[in-house]
């Protein structure tokens, strides 16, 4: 078929008119067709798994606790170990574990047949030298003895009275008495057993008021002061929590533990028995409504939060950061949804699909050693 001639006089214009709506129209059904290809790939990247599934979680308000953690042990606040300066066999034991007793009364007796003894011994060469000496002093001033004759005499009766104050002496250390008002804790001994000299044998004190002798790192001291709150935990009541105070420091520490002792004095009617482990926290710092993130959301400075499909990078000023918590200060609000855990190689712009954390528990707490 003969295309017809365009007419004569028909100018350029008329002719690109004419002749250009075809080629436009399939530039646009191309450029419709490949804008949806690319959203249905988009749909089928997101929903199929092309991008990471996060947990998110709103933070949270409750307590933040900066806490100095130290171990110690339970021991009465006035007590006395008791324990033989000189070796001997254990002949009586008068009393019982639990008994009441006063300063001065006998916890236990070594054997002391062999000083008493050597006490008379020394006694009676006392007595006699008391006599010669009288003796000598009359001889002396009557000159039938000399000065030099008499002189022995004294020197030798005050050497006699030294024997006999030393006799005496060793007897009653072989008697273990009570050096203060109390109870009687423990006895380590059996009558007949033979301790060493420095061996504590009885430990004797008063169970209230108790306290925690704890040693405290030389990093963590400067946070610690006398009148601090402390909450104690022991292995034997596990899901209690028990209220002491802080009510002395060391001034010395120990250069190779590197550590302070730090007593604790327990509140009153606590169950916690003498010498029982316990775990104390000092609580240095405290802020009763704080804002909380859950640990594994920090990154460095920063946590994650999801704008949308997308998950944005936020710097975040953190306060009081602990095993399972973090106090936030600035860079976050309360509405925002914070990735709890985000995974690796996660970057800011990145989609992503959430999923919702567990609920939290009431009362959650950030507390930071």
């Amino acid at each position: 078929m003969t295309k017809a001639p365009a007419r004569a006089g028909a100018g350029l214009t008329e002719r690109f008119l004419n002749d250009s709506p075809k080629p436009r129209r399939r530039w646009r059904r191309l450029v419709l067709a490949a804008a949806v290809l690319a959203a249905a790939a988009a749909g089928a990247w997101y929903f199929l798994g092309g991008v990471a599934t996060v947990t998110v979680a709103r933070p949270e308000r409750g307590p933040a606790v900066e806490a100095v953690y130290a171990t110690g042990a339970v021991e009465p606040t006035f007590w006395a170990k008791v324990s033989s300066t000189v070796v001997g066999r254990i002949a009586e034991i008068p009393v019982k574990e639990g008994d009441k007793v006063k300063a001065g009364d006998v916890l236990m007796r070594l054997d002391d047949r062999e000083a008493k003894h050597k006490l008379a011994e020394a006694e009676a060469k006392e007595r006699f030298l008391t006599q010669e000496v009288a003796r000598m002093s009359m001889l002396a001033q009557r000159d039938f003895a000399s000065q030099q004759q008499f002189q022995r005499t004294v020197s030798d009766h005050a050497q006699a009275v030294a024997a006999v104050a030393q006799a005496r002496q060793r007897l009653s250390d072989l008697t273990l008495t009570a050096p203060l008002d109390g109870e009687v804790l423990r006895l380590d001994g059996n009558v007949g057993e033979v301790p060493r000299a420095g061996d504590v044998v009885v430990w004797v004190g008063q169970r209230e008021p108790m306290r925690i002798e704890a040693e405290v790192d030389e990093e963590d001291i400067p946070k610690v002061q006398r009148g601090q709150k402390v909450l104690v935990k022991a292995d034997a009541w596990p899901n209690r929590v028990f209220v002491a105070h802080v009510t002395s420091l060391t001034p010395k520490g120990d250069p190779v533990s590197k550590n302070y002792r730090v007593r604790i004095t327990l509140d009153p009617g606590q169950p916690l028995q003498i010498g029982m482990t316990a775990e104390v926290n000092i609580v240095a710092r405290e802020t009763k409504d704080a804002l909380l993130v859950p640990f594994g959301a920090l990154r460095g400075e920063a946590v994650f939060v999801v704008d949308g499909a997308r998950v944005r990078r936020r710097t975040i000023k953190a306060g009081i950061v602990g095993t399972t918590k973090v106090e936030v200060l600035e860079g976050l609000k309360d509405n925002e949804l914070v990735v709890v855990d985000p995974p690796p190689g996660l970057k800011d712009g990145d989609f992503v699909k959430s999923r919702s954390a567990p609920a939290p528990k009431e009362g959650a707490a950030a507390a930071a050693r």
